[in-house]
């Protein structure tokens, strides 16, 4: 049975953006840039979520890979976050307003056949993050 997940706990002074973050014995930061209000002490939110999918994918690939005993070498997930009218977005339900956009390009080294690299960028959009983005999940919030 496998243990708990450790508590994230978030911390941070309502005179700025700073916030400490606590993962078990991890520790992180995370601030806004200071063009945005924040000192730029670390990470913004959406660049620590790129990061979670980014991890995510390349973890994913790489287990799906030694599973299947591919020479995949080293996995590389470079992301960019931005903000698209939803007009413009071709392959998206709703048309109105504006929608969270994600880039993602997967850099893979190994001697790799195309067929295994097709197969492996189908495979990122199966990592536990990505699926659970793409999905939706529901977040309840209670005062404690």
């Amino acid at each position: 049975m496998a243990a708990a997940p450790p508590e994230v706990v978030v911390r941070g002074s309502a005179a700025g953006f700073a916030q400490e973050i606590a993962i078990g014995s991890h520790r992180l930061h995370s601030d806004e840039p200071k063009d945005a209000g924040g000192q730029g002490a670390g990470p913004s939110p959406y660049e620590l979520l790129a990061a979670a999918l980014g991890a995510c994918t390349s973890m994913t690939l790489g287990m799906y890979a030694r599973r299947k005993q591919w020479p995949l070498h080293q996995v590389t997930v470079r992301l960019r976050h931005s903000k698209i009218h939803a007009e413009d977005c071709a392959d998206c339900e709703t048309k109105e307003g504006m929608l969270d956009r994600i880039d993602r390009d997967i850099e893979l080294t190994g001697d790799l056949t195309e067929e295994q690299r097709s197969r492996l960028l189908e495979i990122a959009g199966k990592c536990p993050v990505h699926r659970t983005l793409t999905r939706g999940m529901h977040i309840h919030s209670r005062l404690v």
